[in-house]
């Protein structure tokens, strides 16, 4: 009986999987049937992949064709197999040597002239293909940039069917990846155009250096989107193994560069302030796509006019501000996405917005609604909270500020710091911390804890508040170069609380 295999690649998340596809050609009525828990898209692949090889100048199997695809519980989803169904059945047919099948995954889409399309999530199923300890992958020649990003395995182009079928003929030879040029740098705007404010830029200044999250109230046009948009030209770029998640996963996104795929700065992600529970967090029809919170992922997540963003869209963030991961759950399983980003917020103090507060038209519970929306547990996950005011007019006079180079030096430093202090448990930043070992094995002495114990003692803090204080004390630490935190570093750290001591 002729039987044919191949190998493809599943992906969950940033996760994959291998996938055994097997074709089997059997007597009876000329027909295709796919087994193993195929979606919608999966099973429109039949007349994909029928069409492809007979446009192809192949010839299509003349009987029942059987593909299994295992392991069986798993669920496919996605048009990524459509390569590998080709080159199984072609094998079953004895049209094509299986020796190179054998240690080769196929990753790809067919057009129904043969035409080899690209697919969402090539990085992350080529990092599994070389888990999986496959020597060579097969994937569209538009995604050679993202998947040469992966060493140890062999990577190869392939723009039709009929080129792979060459290929493995022994006939034709594949594309290779070329040489990527060097990432381009985003454009970032500077410190020093920022007027004023050197409450909001010194807290701007901790959160870089120890990866705290920032809530910046004011009047409309008073900086705080400039603020918030010079923070990742603070932060250092990433090292190698962040880059390559966060490439992964706007690989699995669909919005990654075809010049230059790797992303090596920390990304920023601005939603709009209407945007959807499933846009913030994740989610979709079919299989869980990420959302604005797992694309900022080592980066920037910022939240403008938040107070005008739902209620539930808010509240779905707690979670992943406490863990770092997104988890979406799913009839067929859970989807996890890395979502650990600095959330930075934004916020006029009412409705009306005036340049000063003396003339505001809003009642008072007006007022208290609209950032009423910002709950309790909320603002407790935010570390720094900074209330801007406008600015005299003496601050237009052109007095020279710092750049975002200068201030730049003095976060790589303080991160430095904390990622030697921290390197035994395998931690970068203070704000990644968990609260046990502060409170343990790095417990301040009794004098500087003395005004957080003095905010547990009143009420006017929780104990998850105490903990990011006393994060946030160490970040001042770092940045002022000392070797412990003082009385005094906790104090600053508990002014810049929301909920804080005096």
């Amino acid at each position: 009986m002729p039987l044919g295999r191949a190998f493809s690649v599943a992906v969950a998340g940033v996760d994959g999987q291998l996938v055994e596809i097997e074709a089997d050609i059997g007597q009876g009525l000329p027909s295709v049937h796919l087994v193993g828990r195929p979606d919608t898209t999966l099973q429109e692949s039949r007349d994909r992949v029928r069409a492809a090889v007979s446009n192809t100048g192949e010839k299509w199997p003349d009987g029942r064709v059987v593909l299994a695809l295992s392991p069986a519980t798993l669920p496919k989803v996605g048009s990524v197999y459509d390569l590998a169904l080709a080159a199984a059945v072609l094998d079953a047919a004895g049209s094509i040597p299986a020796q190179r099948l054998a240690d080769t995954v196929l990753l790809g889409e067919l057009a129904l002239d043969g035409r080899v399309r690209r697919v969402r999530g090539i990085l992350p199923a080529v990092l599994a293909a070389r888990t999986a300890g496959r020597g060579t992958v097969v994937v569209p020649t538009a995604a050679l940039p993202e998947a040469g990003l992966v060493d140890g395995i062999r990577v190869l182009g392939a723009a039709s069917l009929g080129e792979l079928v060459d290929w493995l003929r022994g006939g034709g030879e594949l594309a290779l990846p070329e040489p990527t040029a060097p990432p381009l740098v985003p454009p970032t705007g500077d410190l020093r155009e920022v007027v004023g404010q050197d409450e909001a830029r010194w807290a701007l200044e901790v959160a870089a250096a120890g990866g705290h999250h920032l809530l910046l109230t004011g009047p409309p046009g008073i900086g705080k989107t400039m603020l918030a948009q010079r923070l990742p030209g603070l932060l250092p770029p990433l090292r190698e193994r962040e880059s390559l998640e966060v490439t992964a996963i706007h690989s699995v996104a669909g919005i990654l560069s075809d010049d230059h795929p790797l992303i090596f700065s920390p990304p920023f992600v601005a939603p709009h302030h209407s945007s959807s529970v499933a846009a913030m967090i994740g989610g979709g029809s079919g299989s869980a796509r990420p959302g604005a919170a797992s694309c900022a992922h080592r980066g920037v997540l910022f939240l403008d006019e938040c107070a005008e963003i739902g209620t539930k869209v808010l509240e779905a963030l707690r979670t992943p501000l406490e863990e770092g991961e997104v988890r979406i759950a799913r009839r067929d399983g859970v989807a996890r996405y890395p979502a650990r980003f600095q959330l930075v917020l934004a916020a006029n103090p009412c409705p009306c917005a005036p340049a000063r507060d003396i003339d505001c038209i809003c009642a008072p519970l007006a007022r208290r609604r609209y950032l009423g929306k910002l709950s309790g547990p909320l603002l407790d996950r935010i570390d720094l909270a900074v209330q801007m005011h406008a600015q005299s007019a003496g601050a237009l006079s052109g007095e020279e500020v710092e750049s975002s180079e200068v201030v730049r030096a003095r976060v790589a430093v303080a991160r430095n710091a904390a990622a030697e202090r921290w390197s035994a448990l395998g931690l970068s930043t203070n704000a990644e911390v968990p609260g046990h070992i502060l409170r343990q094995m790095f417990r301040l002495p009794r004098e500087a804890l003395a005004p957080v114990e003095n905010a547990l003692r009143h009420g006017r803090m929780s104990a998850r508040g105490a903990d990011r204080a006393i994060r946030v004390a160490w970040t001042v630490c770092d940045l002022r170069g000392g070797d412990l935190p003082t009385a005094q570093d906790v104090l600053q750290a508990l002014n810049f609380r929301q909920r804080g001591a005096a």
